[in-house]
């Protein structure tokens, strides 16, 4: 493998851990704008001010392609299919 490969490798192992660090954050946002709603503001004890505010989308982010993977051991499924993985010339 290239180091580009095992580089992509190491950090898509990880991705499922970002993946559910950010579906709990979302979810904390939205029990904070349900708590404090739009606008609302508060102060942690660092002294760090927070306020809600509508997002106008200039943070959103979208992939203008994405690497597909066959499942790993204990996955029900990977974004690749074993047939198609087969078809490439790979043995799985």
């Amino acid at each position: 493998m290239t180091e580009a490969q095992i580089r992509f490798v190491l950090l898509d192992k990880k991705k499922a851990a970002y993946k559910e660090f950010m579906e709990e954050y979302t979810a904390a946002v939205l029990a904070l704008k349900n708590e404090i709603g739009i606008n609302g503001h508060f102060q942690d004890t660092e002294g760090i001010v927070y306020q809600l505010e509508d997002c106008n989308g200039k943070f959103v982010y979208f992939d203008k392609f994405e690497v597909k993977r066959t499942k790993r051991i204990g996955e029900r499924a990977g974004t690749l299919s074993m047939k198609k993985a087969g078809a490439l010339g790979y043995n799985v």
